[in-house]
């Protein structure tokens, strides 16, 4: 992946599917293995990190872009994306700082190039998007699926069982 010094991996899937609760479950269990892990999530709406009345944000409001806030817990990177379009996972991974880090694992994206896990849940009655995706390295399900090999079909309620097909298949390689 273009501006990736270190392996970067996405989870996609249709809205509602559980993908930030299934990676707030796998983070810790690649974090026991001694992974330091970035992510990037891509959202479709606009939101504010730093609130009216804050100083960042009159700042900003006054023109600053970045803005850079800072303390001694955290630092938050201020950008405005003129003029406003979609932002691609190429520019994201350009401005992320990737020092510290072993996996990037990416929320979204899901029309780019680049290696995924797709997650799917009966009930939402989603088409499954890896036959139209050949970036699609594995599927994750809450029901057994028939897949073409060598495509897997991992457990999406056993984060365990997705960390392991990480450690073994995505960061082996």
């Amino acid at each position: 992946m273009q501006y990736s010094q270190i392996p970067v991996l996405g989870f996609v899937a249709a809205s509602g599917t559980g993908k930030t609760t299934l990676l707030t479950a796998l983070i810790p269990l690649l974090k026991n293995q001694g992974l330091r892990i970035g992510l990037i999530k891509h959202s479709h709406h606009d939101f504010q990190i730093d609130q009216p009345g804050k100083d960042s944000f009159r700042l900003r409001a006054a023109g600053a872009s970045p803005v850079l806030l800072v303390s001694r817990h955290r630092s938050a990177m201020i950008t405005d994306i003129l003029p406003v379009c979609e932002p691609q996972l190429a520019e994201s991974l350009r401005q992320f700082d990737q020092t510290g880090v072993d996996l990037v694992l990416v929320e979204g994206f899901k029309a780019e190039k680049f290696p995924k896990i797709e997650l799917h849940r009966r009930e939402l009655a989603q088409p499954l998007l890896y036959p139209d995706d050949p970036d699609i390295i594995a599927v994750a399900s809450d029901e057994a699926l028939d897949l073409p090999p060598p495509l897997p079909c991992l457990d999406i309620n056993r984060p365990q069982q997705l960390a392991e097909f990480i450690m073994t298949q995505v960061l082996a390689a």
